[in-house]
């Protein structure tokens, strides 16, 4: 999905420097072959708080190394070191081999859910219907 992302090397500085997000790297033979940029969230529905992995990418040639489990097992110990109830992200219904890997962690997926968004346009739009 590489055409789809939009944001910059600026952006993420950004997110990073506000306070918005925060990036692990995974690395290998001093090389950075991985990263998960996550936020912590909570849940009215729930009463729970979270991490939620926006972004987690593990290099093609390193994937089946092993790499992506230790880099769950870290969030998943933070997680519980902020004393949050869950870890959370989304995976794209496609995506069998990254679906394969979260089973294989006896990770769930939430089914009775869908993601709605509001992209800048919209936005503007729902903003201005409000005036």
């Amino acid at each position: 999905m590489r055409d789809k992302i939009t944001a910059t090397e600026e952006d993420f500085h950004r997110l990073l420097s506000e306070g918005r997000g925060e990036t692990i790297f995974g690395q290998y033979d001093g090389e950075t072959v991985a990263f998960i940029y996550f936020y912590q969230n909570s849940s009215a529905f729930t009463g729970q708080t979270g991490l939620y992995i926006d972004g987690f990418l593990v290099d093609e040639a390193m994937k089946g190394k092993g790499l992506g489990k230790i880099m769950m097992a870290y969030m998943s110990q933070l997680a519980l070191e902020r004393d949050c109830q869950r870890l959370e992200w989304g995976c794209l219904d496609w995506n069998q081999p990254a679906i394969d890997f979260y089973r294989k962690l006896d990770a769930y997926s939430v089914e009775e859910m869908r993601i709605y968004r509001f992209g800048p346009e919209q936005l503007e739009s729902n903003a201005n219907s409000f005036n």
